[in-house]
């Protein structure tokens, strides 16, 4: 396969980047449809069922296909064309979103499990595509413009969102989540037409002593053990793994105690992720100034622990105006860690390694993923969700005290 059309000139800086706007535009169209089903997809199952277990069960089968196929992802990424496969993912992510708001519509009664299908494909094209999207980031923009331009890139991600959750709230509560759905899949589809307009660089063949000629299981393992033998990427695998574990169903428990806890509207829910949203708007903006003046370790540590700290918050939330104070909280933090983390990769990272490597550092932090939000929302409607968000928030406090210990608190500024 043919590598990416050279650029015509080398990478800028984000805001004189067109590639990067077209790149940035994209993503915000993608996210603006994510929104929508992030609310209605669980909404779509207690309709159907009036199981939060399943939502909870739907999203850890999702879960579990996406890590499945990072397994071969980074494989996949650094040996075919880069923006071919971005612009490929978002074309059968739109055909196979477009499936679900067709089979309610023209189906009398229509059942479950198709969704079980369709949803955990999507998930496993959508993990080649976001190990896609980080490679194409490292060759948009130079190196000490990473941080900045993923914090757009999330911010504009963001942004997306805060309009989104209310939009699907509304269409929702109008039309049906069906149609929310609908609204996600003609997303994909704008998206994959803007990507057509990006220009990537040609990238260097991988060394023979990276596994590139060795199999697709020796190729992941090149990632693998770059991560293991990295002394900070290696404590933020195993304190990643650990933390998703704990909070991978934060999105289905938000929703189930407005809706069924405290028996708020579709339109309230979709107000209170927006309020989150614009969380993650403050910390993207927020994290690169943070890094310069903490470093990776402070930044990231820092925010895991304020981000657990909420989390045992919302326990104590009795209406949407708690929980709306709370959630932006929670998610400003995870921006500023996850961004962190993100950056760090790409800085230390080979270009020839680097689709490997974030495959290896999704597929291992995600393992255990969607058994963690199975067993979530399972706890939380058999024993209520103030219980499950005590023990995510105190799990997750723990992380960042046991990130303390590691390599990770000495990481310095990059």
């Amino acid at each position: 396969m043919t590598p990416h059309t050279v650029a015509p000139t080398a990478a800028a800086p984000p805001g004189r980047n067109r590639g990067f706007h077209a790149f940035w535009s994209a993503q915000v169209l993608s996210v603006l449809g994510d929104s929508f089903s992030q609310l209605a997809v669980p909404l779509l199952v207690l309709d159907a069922t009036g199981s939060i277990a399943t939502a909870g069960l739907l999203t850890g089968v999702s879960a579990v296909a996406a890590t499945i196929a990072g397994l071969f992802a980074g494989v996949v990424v650094d040996r075919f064309d880069r923006r071919a496969l971005l612009v490929g993912a978002d074309v059968a992510r739109m055909l196979l979103f477009a499936a679900i708001p067709l089979l309610w519509w023209l189906a009398p009664a229509p059942p479950i499990w198709p969704l079980f299908v369709l949803l955990p494909l999507a998930a496993a094209i959508g993990m080649v595509f976001q190990v896609a999207a980080v490679t194409a980031v490292r060759g948009l923009v130079p190196a000490p413009e990473l941080t900045r331009a993923n914090g757009r890139l999330h911010a504009g991600a963001a942004l997306a969102s805060v309009a989104g959750p209310a939009l699907a709230g509304a269409v929702s509560g109008w039309l049906g989540p069906a149609a929310a759905l609908a609204a996600d899949a003609a997303s994909f589809g704008l998206s994959a037409a803007l990507l057509t307009l990006v220009r990537l660089p040609a990238r260097a063949a991988a060394p023979a002593e990276d596994g590139g000629r060795a199999g697709p299981w020796a190729e992941f393992l090149a990632g693998a053990r770059f991560l293991l033998r990295h002394p900070v990427l290696r404590p933020l695998t195993v304190l990643l793994t650990v933390f998703l574990l704990l909070v991978h169903g934060m999105d289905d428990l938000v929703v189930y105690h407005l809706k069924r806890g405290l028996g708020r509207s579709d339109g309230t829910v979709g107000l209170v992720l927006a309020a989150g949203a614009a969380g993650t708007v403050a910390g993207s903006l927020l994290v690169a100034p943070l890094r310069r003046r903490l470093g990776f370790g402070g930044a990231w540590i820092g925010a895991v622990a304020l981000g657990g700290a909420a989390v045992v918050g919302l326990a104590a939330t009795r209406g949407p105006a708690g929980a709306g104070a709370l959630l932006p909280v929670y998610l400003a933090c995870m921006s500023v860690a996850g961004i962190c983390s993100l950056s760090l990769r790409q800085e230390v990272t080979p270009e020839h390694l680097l689709g490997r490597v974030t495959a290896a550092f999704w597929t291992i932090h995600f393992s255990l993923s969607g058994v963690g939000a199975a067993a979530a929302t399972w706890l939380a409607q058999r024993h209520g969700a103030p219980l499950t968000f005590v023990l995510a928030g105190v799990g997750t406090v723990a992380v960042a005290v046991a990130a303390l210990f590691t390599a990770v608190r000495r990481a310095a500024p990059p």
